[in-house]
């Protein structure tokens, strides 16, 4: 189980000395997962920015319809790979593993997500949002007409869009601290 070191460059505060409402969310965490995962702890020492994050994480991440669960995570293990977030994929991956109930799909998504046993909708799902992480200004016409040949909804386009720059944010952040990932998440749906 890997985590060497202070899980964050910048200051992580004690559970005791965090809002309440913080405490609460992170406690639930740990009771759900067994572990509290870093990005918590790294975010709780500035509360308000921890809320809005985790309010906008929610309401993407767990919203109801359009992309699978899976394919959410799918993005997020793409994109971060690609933005080089060691805690994201790490993290996300083994949200991946489970949320896909496949052990081998995350770490083909991060390596290669071109050669990955995917649908060809989520691969033009994984172009798309790989192209907006690295190259923003390159998004155009064209890939929106191409996801949409692919199947996906506007309510999609935008939900892959719209992790995807969640995402960024959370990738720098995590670089940025030089956020730890969990040692537990290493070897989570490994089977």
């Amino acid at each position: 189980m890997r985590q060497e070191g202070p899980i964050s460059r910048f200051p992580v505060p004690p559970l005791a000395d965090m809002p309440a409402d913080l405490r609460a969310r992170i406690e639930q965490v740990q009771e759900k997962a067994g572990f509290v995962p870093n990005i918590f702890l790294a975010l709780a020492h500035r509360p308000d920015e921890f809320r809005a994050f985790f309010a906008f994480h929610d309401a993407l991440m767990d919203r109801a319809g359009g992309l699978t669960k899976a394919e959410r995570e799918m993005i997020v293990v793409a994109t971060s790979a690609a933005n080089r977030c060691l805690y994201c994929v790490v993290a996300h991956g083994a949200i991946l593993r489970v949320r896909a109930k496949d052990s081998l799909l995350a770490d083909e998504i991060a390596v290669n997500y071109a050669k990955a046993p995917i649908t060809p909708r989520q691969k033009a799902m994984l172009d798309f949002a790989v192209k907006l992480a690295i190259d923003p200004g390159a998004v155009g016409e064209a890939d929106h007409a191409t996801l949409a040949q692919a199947g996906l909804t506007p309510d999609e386009i935008w939900d892959v869009a719209a992790i995807t720059a969640l995402f960024a944010l959370s990738n720098r952040l995590a670089s940025a601290a030089d956020l730890r990932p969990n040692g537990e998440f290493y070897g989570m749906a490994r089977g």
